[in-house]
């Protein structure tokens, strides 16, 4: 039975890395009908908090990675916070000691750090040099018996610790280039190497899939589950996400946070999707693929070696496929908070003009690259007010155009019906008339009534908007740009 985990700690809100890695461990698990697991690593309890608990975990649920065993779901092999399974560290700390796999330092942190900048001084590296290792029962019973705070240290043996990863193949150290490193701190504290491997065995994972900046640790870890006689799990390093200029993806890039994401307007099956591909591929020229598709394909194997690129403009092309894809209800019902938030939604949306609302939900649909442009754009079809770009009024609304502007407010305040048909035929006529090119009539007519130089075709936009505020807006704009009756 396949049993991953994905065990974040909590001293940010859920990175794109993070949400990757589980995502990775999830479409497995899902692939091989196995047992994803949620393991919230706290020990630091100076960086860790609630509240980013909190984070992480909305983030995994608003992308509908819901897991089988962890918080607020229980399982055979809880807690899941290590905060909370300390005694079940310190039995595994006497185990090792019992065994001869570890020993107590007593060496004090100035002590290490004197030696390391003496080592430095003279031109080389430094690694500990086993003070400890050899105390004698006596010495160490009186140290003990002083209160002298010590760690505990993994007994590094002699020779070559490999693996093989399921992405880089087989990776060798020589284990002469790993020190005796610690796995209980002087304040009884576990470090990370312990507490993952005990996690580890006492959840029955099976394959351990994160990101290749844990390459480093994992001789240390392989190294713990031999002293500890367990077998040791699978491990697949899963590529680093670069930004566009190929360093690591950080806050420069822009968002990092998936709930940020989420506040801009991106489906999470597009957020989905798009975390799939970096670093994974189906095996063949598929970009677009749905929850069960990604379930179907996915495979360790298609994992690449190399790092991967975080392309915005992929994106928001990607997720604008998916809004292309949803039903102009859905997607009414999505674009609803983002209006609340904006101060925009009018309760009559979902009644007495709900028809009109998903007219223009319908009309601003293959524009939409994130939810939030709909309350960006379709901001003056929402309002009764508008506020019109100078830019737009200096290049579009031009004196010669004063007299064409009034006679087609005129033409369009007897239209019966107001059609998109009519209004198009009724411009047409007054630039006819008045021996004007169309465009130039259209580009003076969306910034009256929009306020825009940009729009969805201006004529559906007439329609949408009606005649009692399409003559309004144009009165309006001719008296303040054209300064007309």
């Amino acid at each position: 039975m396949i049993r991953v985990r994905f065990a974040p700690s909590p001293t940010g809100y859920l990175h794109v890395g993070g949400a990757r890695t589980a995502l990775f461990n999830w479409l497995f698990a899902r692939r091989h009908g196995g047992t994803f697991v949620l393991r919230i690593e706290d020990t630091d309890t100076e960086r860790s908090s609630w509240e980013m608990v909190a984070g992480i975990v909305e983030g995994l649920r608003w992308l509908g990675l819901g897991w089988d065993e962890g918080p607020d779901v229980g399982g055979p092999h809880g807690p899941y916070f290590q905060s909370q399974r300390l005694d079940k560290y310190r039995a595994v700390i006497d185990r090792l000691i019992a065994a001869g796999h570890a020993y107590p330092c007593y060496c004090s942190s100035e002590t290490l750090q004197a030696k390391r900048q003496a080592a430095e001084a003279a031109g080389g590296g430094w690694m500990y040099d086993r003070t400890c290792r050899h105390r004698s029962p006596e010495d160490i019973a009186r140290l003990d018996a002083a209160g002298t705070p010590r760690a505990i240290r993994l007994l590094v043996p002699d020779g070559v610790t490999t693996f093989t990863d399921l992405v880089h193949g087989e990776i060798r150290f020589d284990n002469r280039n790993i020190e005796d490193f610690v796995v209980l701190r002087s304040d009884g504290q576990p470090t990370y190497h312990l507490s993952v491997v005990a996690d580890d065995i006492d959840m029955a994972i099976t394959h351990v899939v994160r990101g290749d900046d844990h390459i480093s640790n994992t001789p240390k870890h392989v190294l713990l589950f031999q002293a500890l006689g367990q077998a040791v799990p699978a491990f697949a390093h899963v590529p680093l996400i670069l930004g566009t200029d190929k360093k690591r993806l950080s806050k420069r890039h822009g968002a990092t946070s998936v709930t940020e994401y989420q506040r801009m307007g991106y489906l999470p099956e597009a957020m989905v999707n798009f975390l799939a591909l970096l670093g994974w591929s189906p095996g063949d020229d598929r970009e677009l693929l749905s929850r069960d598709e990604l379930i179907e394909a996915f495979a360790l194997e298609g994992i690449s070696g190399g790092n991967a690129v975080f392309n915005p403009e992929k994106l928001d092309w990607m997720n604008q496929q998916y809004i292309m894809r949803l039903s102009n209800v859905e997607l009414g019902n999505r674009l609803e908070p983002y209006l609340r938030e904006a101060g925009l939604w009018r309760d009559e949306f979902a009644t007495d003009r709900g028809a009109w609302y998903l007219a223009l939900v319908e009309l601003f649909k293959p524009r939409l690259t994130r939810l939030t442009k709909f309350a960006e754009e379709a901001g003056p079809f929402l309002t009764a007010e508008i506020v019109t770009e100078e830019s737009a009024a200096r290049k579009y609304l031009k004196p010669e155009l004063a007299m064409p502007l009034q006679e087609l407010r005129s033409a369009f305040d007897g239209l019966d019906p107001f059609t998109t048909a009519a209004t198009e035929q009724a411009l047409r006529s007054v630039a006819e008339r008045h021996t004007l090119k169309p465009a130039a009539l259209i580009h003076a007519t969306r910034v009256a009534v929009t306020g825009r130089a940009a729009s969805p075709g201006l004529f559906e936009v007439l329609e949408i908007l009606g005649r009692p505020l399409v003559v309004q807006r144009m009165t309006s704009a001719l008296g303040q740009f054209l300064h007309t009756e």
